[in-house]
């Protein structure tokens, strides 16, 4: 049975599937005006290791994120550049999914643009105009009447009455507005700025409305599981509750968040200019160390990526990979049946709300044990070892390097020489080669049963 915490009820819930053996899963995506950081990065890694995890555990995932690529900052990119729109969105959307890639963050079933759901945009925010849940403000466009829906707040656990007291204190730049809460669905169209035809005249839609309309076409009414950043919850989740339900659809069953990358006390964030760009934190670490870094913390957690995690994290995969290596030196056998005390351990730790560090926890136990096989000389518990180690990293997407890639010959070789002039006591020579496999990155690591090495 897995369990997962539900943002709205505050409590771990059973998972249990609209459709039996199938999970529908809608993640926000990017706003595409600006490279990714290594926030992003750690959201993108919570949901790719959730979707693989259940895949593994033997569900099928039907999973959707989307890519903002209309929106005021990507408006305001552009007008800064003297480019197009367009142009802003389909460059750093690029950057984002050469990112994604290079962490080996498998690509969603559907990836819906905004521009390219209008249609379905006009028509969710015609139903709430029908409703009485949204009006139109002439030359401002169509907001949603948050006192309509008297769940309002809910998700985020705030009172209405709060969020108008609030919201009161504040100056509205929009006095039109029934209330300073209220939402835009629909922004009139200004000069220079993108827009679409409706019948409210032309303009372009809110963020929220999107989400709401891209979930409900792909998914259907009432899919599982709502995920994103916690920092998402309010008021954007809220708002997307609001817009779906207020119309009469059945939204998210669950609603699943992750915790912010922080920044001593900030959040890493672009507009406060405190970020690490994911494509320097990969170049510098690797992009199994940021993979790493994130199984090594709950998901639901703030937590600081920097260079001393990564370097810990890069630490912990190499850790994986000597013990295949040595596994392979030693002529391990490389088909074994599983360790089934291990899988369950690692099964159950997943199955409470993705407890990826006990999981964790569970494979760097049984890499020890193996080591202490091949110390033993058995080899069949080393070989079981090696492959449930295999088997449960795999299903995180954490991949354990054996050391017989495409230059690995060439590096076997010069430790093969680095040996013989150990044994020749030749210890000069075996030091110029210790630093020469050094500049390229490669560690080695003598033990018992021979020389192994790392990158």
């Amino acid at each position: 049975m897995i369990r997962l915490h539900d943002t709205f009820s505050r409590e771990k819930v059973e998972l249990v599937p609209r459709d039996p053996g199938r999970v529908s899963i809608y993640v926000c995506g990017p706003t595409v005006y600006e490279v990714p950081h290594v926030g992003h990065g750690r959201a993108a890694l919570v949901f790719d290791i959730i979707r693989r995890y259940l895949e593994w555990r033997g569900l099928d995932v039907a999973f959707v994120s989307n890519v903002t690529d209309v929106e005021d900052k990507i408006i305001a990119r552009a007008a800064e550049e003297g480019s197009t729109e367009p142009e802003v969105a389909q460059r750093y959307e690029a950057a984002y999914w050469a990112e994604m890639d290079r962490l080996g963050v498998r690509r969603p079933d559907s990836l819906p643009r905004a521009t390219a759901y209008i249609d379905d945009m006009v028509k969710l925010i015609g139903e709430l105009v029908d409703e009485g849940r949204a009006y139109v403000v002439e030359g401002q466009g169509v907001y949603f009447d948050v006192t309509s829906f008297p769940e309002y707040g809910e998700l985020a656990h705030r009172r209405l009455e709060d969020l108008l007291d609030s919201a009161g204190a504040r100056v509205d730049v929009d006095e039109r507005k029934r209330s300073p809460v209220d939402f835009a669905l629909w922004k009139s169209a200004k000069p220079g700025e993108p827009a679409w035809d409706s019948p409210w005249g032309k303009g372009r839609p809110g963020w929220h409305i999107e989400c709401s309309a891209m979930s409900l076409d792909l998914l259907g009414e009432g899919f599982d599981i709502h995920g994103g950043g916690d920092d998402l919850i309010f008021p954007h989740h809220e708002n997307e509750r609001a817009q779906a339900q207020g119309a009469g659809h059945p939204f998210a069953r669950y609603w699943v968040h992750n915790g912010m990358v922080m920044v001593g006390t900030e959040k890493m964030a672009k507009s406060l200019g405190n970020f690490t760009t994911l494509e320097d934190a990969v170049d510098a670490h690797g992009p199994r160390a940021m993979r790493m870094a994130v199984l090594q913390t709950r998901y639901r957690s703030p937590v600081e990526i920097g260079d001393r995690e990564l370097d810990d994290a890069g630490e912990a995969v190499a850790r994986l990979d000597a013990l295949a290596r040595r596994a392979r030196v030693a002529g391990v056998p490389t088909d074994a049946p599983l360790d089934e005390g291990a899988v369950a351990e690692f099964t159950a730790a997943m199955d409470d709300d993705f407890g990826t560090p006990e999981a964790m926890a569970v494979v760097f136990r049984l890499a020890r044990d193996t080591n202490s096989a091949i110390d033993d000389g058995d080899l069949q518990r080393a070989a079981s070892g090696l492959v449930t180690v295999r088997e449960l990293a795999g299903a995180l997407g954490l991949e354990v390097d054996d050391g017989s890639g495409a230059d690995d010959a060439e590096i076997d070789s010069l430790v093969e020489q680095r040996d013989r002039a150990r044994e020749q006591r030749d210890f000069a020579e075996a030091d110029r080669i210790r630093a020469e496999l050094a500049g390229r990155g490669i560690t080695l690591e003598d033990t018992p049963t021979g020389t192994i090495w790392h990158r």
